[in-house]
């Protein structure tokens, strides 16, 4: 299996910019495994797909202001700092840029001083282990001079930088929304538990991952980045209830869909606990809980791409996308949603 067989055809001016005015509105392609076809619809009408006793998963992480500009201490030279995790307490793994600057030692300045940051380590992968050093709270001073870290195919500035979080994000510590979610509103939200469905809030918090191209030739060669999760007890808890009684586990977003993955058994059953995962969903994989998903658009050839791959087979992801490109939707962060609804793993293998 090749990387190169997750590769399709975007013009440049479907890559969407800006968020839309209206969360709930932005367009959604509902493709229905179970009778193989494509209805085109408005996010808010997902309303009418959603039924009572459904179990709708949420990822309630926040995104932090994680991109630091600043310059090294002795040269003046510019470098810019994404940050990923936090691993000690004032100690962050990094993506360094240009890293070729960011040798083990070095010390960098930011915002006159307000954040210095030192290389204590240099990973594997390329990041760094930075030691910052700063007077007062760190999350006061990243709120006051950290620039929210926006993908690199974006290019127009964001007014608002709430529109890059979802309405129910609490928990700090992502370095990229969980963008499935950035289309619903709490009026939707509430009309969606109005109606009897299940709405439950889990923990994972995106990092390398998602700015990582991959970069192997053979798919079953990518190592996915480890990545925090946390689900809590009762979460799991009504999963399972909903679950044993019929109902669908609808997860928003690939976030939320690895992170169900990662912590249950094989019968299907949520296990609450934290911890790291490294799940890398793609062609071959059997779901073990998961029964529906909500994504937006993702990008040629990347990890998102084939989670959403092993769903609905390679050959019918890229008959929806071709689709997608000729009614002309918007993709990726800022874009527009597919919700697949059904039963997820059917064959999808068979359809490679």
């Amino acid at each position: 299996m090749k990387v190169s067989d997750f590769d399709y055809r975007l013009p440049p001016e479907l890559i969407a910019q800006h968020p839309i005015e209206d969360r709930a509105d932005s367009r959604l392609l509902i493709y229905d495994m179970d009778r193989d076809t494509i209805a085109h619809r408005r996010f808010r009408d997902i309303l009418g797909y959603i039924t009572k006793g459904d179990c709708l998963v949420l990822n309630d992480t926040r995104v932090i202001p994680a991109r630091l500009i600043g310059h090294r201490e002795d040269t003046g030279g510019k470098m810019e700092f994404l940050l990923l995790e936090k691993v000690q307490p004032d100690i962050w793994q990094v993506m360094a840029k240009p890293g070729r600057r960011a040798d083990i030692g070095r010390r960098f300045v930011f915002s006159n001083g307000l954040l210095i940051g030192e290389v204590l380590e240099i990973i594997e992968d390329g990041t760094r282990l930075i030691q910052f050093e700063y007077n007062g709270v760190f999350e006061e001073v990243l709120d006051r001079i950290g620039i929210m870290p926006l993908p690199p195919y974006i290019h127009e500035p964001l007014a608002d930088r709430d529109r890059y979080q979802t309405v129910y994000a609490k928990y700090d510590g992502s370095a990229a929304a969980p963008t499935a979610g950035l289309h619903f509103t709490p009026k939707l939200l509430n009309s969606l538990k109005e109606k009897g469905v299940e709405v439950v809030n889990i923990t994972l918090h995106v990092g390398l991952g998602t700015f990582r191209p991959v970069k192997v030739e053979d798919v079953e060669d990518h190592k996915m980045h480890s990545e925090y999760y946390n689900v809590s007890k009762k979460s799991a808890e009504k999963i399972n209830r909903a679950k044993a009684s019929g109902g669908r586990i609808i997860a928003v977003g690939t976030t939320a869909c690895r992170t169900l993955e990662t912590v249950s058994d094989e019968y299907g059953i949520v296990n609450a606990g934290y911890g790291s995962t490294d799940i890398f969903i793609y062609p071959g994989y059997r779901f073990k809980v998961v029964d529906g998903l909500i994504t937006n658009f993702h990008l040629p050839e990347s990890t998102l791409l084939m989670l959403v791959s092993a769903i609905i087979g390679r050959k019918k992801m890229l008959e929806i996308y071709a689709e997608a490109v000729e009614k002309r939707y918007r993709f990726f962060s800022f874009g527009d949603a597919m919700f697949i609804n059904s039963s997820l793993g059917k064959d999808a293998d068979n359809e490679f």
